[in-house]
């Protein structure tokens, strides 16, 4: 099979932001009716036709999820390491050029910010830096993983892309996930919010989910950052690249994420926004399309919208979310990669989630059952 590079390379962003903006009223009917959902009936799904359906979508998304998930949200914390970051991305915090506070975390820290996570009844923990091998890289991430293992069913981490090498180092380690978000996948713009470092290599960074799933991890995160292009015709790559992973590696587990852009230190405004309404429609159409996938939710969205789109397709959310180093220690004042919308705390978000009649999941994994 060819690289995902080369798939994409057969479309054109322009003629799928036209075929995705012609669907009509009636090609949004046929794809909700069509039992094996491909590719086209996901573009009607996300177009602007697909608006007058969304009642519709959503009770279907609903009977998906309950069918595959039950009535059960997982419970993951953002465990972040490290703000170094040498890349300098015109949307983020932890942008270089920025003149912030950096820090890495000493393992001796990291216990300690364990403990209080420990304290929440938290047993998945995703393990999140900004993007720099030469303050946090493989040999860091190596002893990370060695001191926390045995306190966390399920380790996940979303880093600097590596090579698969590096990926087999770590994975008998205990990572059990990669999340990798692609941003954009409009290749002619990308560079226009990739300014330097490594990250401006689009290609290598394509890659990175093929190079995962070679080594043999058992979850692949994608997503793009919604904001930055059409999210309609962003999210068709999106999906083009996930059924691609699909085929490819049968075997590994799949999940999307859907990230806003929030405010932060620096002047990069949206270029598009996304209404929450839209934003509804967009996970809706992803389970319409796969009903095994796994979407995700985190504390950049509001609690109104966090509390009532749970029902609707989301199977994990995140809850009590710091965004800086060292930020369940009160001590420390590094600064936040996001603001945090949502800021109820671990128990707050389980108690809402029973009172909806589901059940809070703080561990579905064990390590001993891993093939």
């Amino acid at each position: 099979m060819c690289s995902f590079s080369e798939e994409i390379g057969k479309y054109k962003w322009n003629d799928i932001n036209e075929s995705i903006h012609s669907k009509t009223p009636n090609d949004v009917i046929n794809a909700l009716n069509n039992p094996k959902r491909g590719l086209e009936d996901f573009k009607a799904l996300i177009s602007p036709s697909a608006s007058a359906f969304l009642g519709c979508m959503a009770e279907l998304s609903r009977e998906l999820t309950l069918k595959r998930f039950g009535k059960t949200i997982q419970l993951y914390i953002p465990l972040y390491l490290s703000n170094y970051c040498e890349n300098q991305c015109v949307y983020c915090g932890f942008n270089s050029k920025n003149k912030i506070k950096r820090t890495v975390l000493s393992m001796e820290q990291i216990l300690d910010e364990v403990k209080i996570l420990k304290s929440y009844g938290y047993e998945h923990i995703l393990l999140v830096t900004g993007e720099s091998s030469k303050k946090a890289g493989l040999n860091y991430f190596k002893e990370v993983l060695r001191i926390i293992r045995n306190d966390f069913s399920q380790i996940s981490m979303e880093i600097q892309p590596m090579n698969r090498s590096d990926y087999e180092e770590l994975i008998p380690l205990g990572l059990n996930s990669i999340y990798v978000y692609q941003e954009t996948y409009n290749r002619n713009n990308y560079n226009k919010y990739h300014l330097n470092g490594k990250k401006q290599d689009f290609e290598y960074r394509l890659h990175t989910p093929e190079r995962l799933g070679f080594a043999g991890i058992h979850r692949i995160g994608l997503g793009i950052l919604i904001g930055l292009e059409d999210w309609r015709t962003d999210s068709f790559f999106t999906a083009l690249h996930l059924n691609f992973l699909k085929r490819k590696f049968w075997r590994t587990k799949f999940s999307v994420s859907f990230p806003r852009l929030r405010p932060h230190t620096g002047l990069f405004a949206p270029n598009v926004v996304m209404s929450d309404r839209e934003l509804v429609q967009l996970i809706c159409a992803y389970r319409l399309l796969d009903e095994n996938l796994e979407l995700s939710i985190s504390v950049r969205e509001k609690q109104s919208f966090r509390n009532n789109i749970m029902k609707l397709g989301v199977t994990s959310m995140s809850a009590g979310s710091k965004t800086n180093p060292g930020g369940y220690n009160s001590e420390e004042d590094s600064l936040a990669q996001f603001e945090v919308h949502d800021d109820r705390t671990p128990a707050e978000i389980a108690a809402m989630i029973k009172s909806n009649g589901y059940e809070a999941v703080w561990k579905d994994w064990d390590r001993c059952v891993q093939i």
